[in-house]
């Protein structure tokens, strides 16, 4: 029963981390939670990996995450596009 309760909550922490994605070949989109304090900057860690040359910020958005949003969600979603330099 422990090990079932370690696995899902190793899941559950997978599932908020921030992933990024390639849009052209020097334009990345970055998907993550939301970033307390309603700051606009992208995830850093994750940006400076991408690029690590440096980055401009391109667009930013937050929305409220899940399949179904007419349904409260507490969980915010933002999702960055940054450009390399």
């Amino acid at each position: 029963m422990r090990y079932l309760l370690l696995l899902a909550l190793v899941a559950l922490a997978a599932c908020t981390e921030a992933s990024a994605s390639r849009v052209d070949e020097r334009t990345f989109r970055i998907e993550g939670p939301g970033v307390p304090g309603g700051s606009d900057a992208p995830n850093k860690r994750l940006a400076s990996r991408v690029c690590p040359h440096g980055y401009r910020l391109l667009d930013s958005a937050s929305n409220k995450g899940g399949p179904d949003r007419a349904i409260d969600n507490p969980d915010t979603m933002t999702t960055w596009t940054i450009r390399c330099l």
